[in-house]
């Protein structure tokens, strides 16, 4: 079994280093590179194209955090960090995307207290 460090969590999108795709203030995490597509098309239309899309890990996300970053993760993408996140003692909640649809945005965001 891999380590949690190296377990791809999902895609987050940049057009520099300090210029990441956000809800707010946390980066976004989509599950794939279909959703993470979609949800810059429709925060950033004329700039979807300037967007670089990579693979996010956990161990990545983990140092992101330590340094104050905060992530909005969907569905599939917090499906694979929360139990990643309970393993190492992340105060991580359950997330509740209950009645939302396929075509709903909906965000779970965390951050380091």
């Amino acid at each position: 079994m891999a380590e949690p460090d190296t377990k791809v969590i999902g895609y987050f999108a940049y057009m520099s280093a300090t210029e990441v795709a956000c809800d707010g203030d946390a980066c976004i995490v989509a599950g794939s590179q279909a959703a993470i597509r979609r949800y810059l098309s429709i925060s950033n239309p004329k700039n979807v194209d300037r967007y670089t899309v990579k693979k996010t890990r956990f161990g990545e996300i983990m140092k992101g955090m330590s340094l104050g970053a905060a992530y909005a993760f969907d569905r599939e993408s917090y499906n694979r960090f929360y139990p990643l996140a309970l393993e190492v003692g992340i105060p991580a909640s359950p997330a509740d995307f209950a009645g939302t649809t396929p075509d709903e945005i909906k965000f779970m965001t965390v951050r380091r207290t």
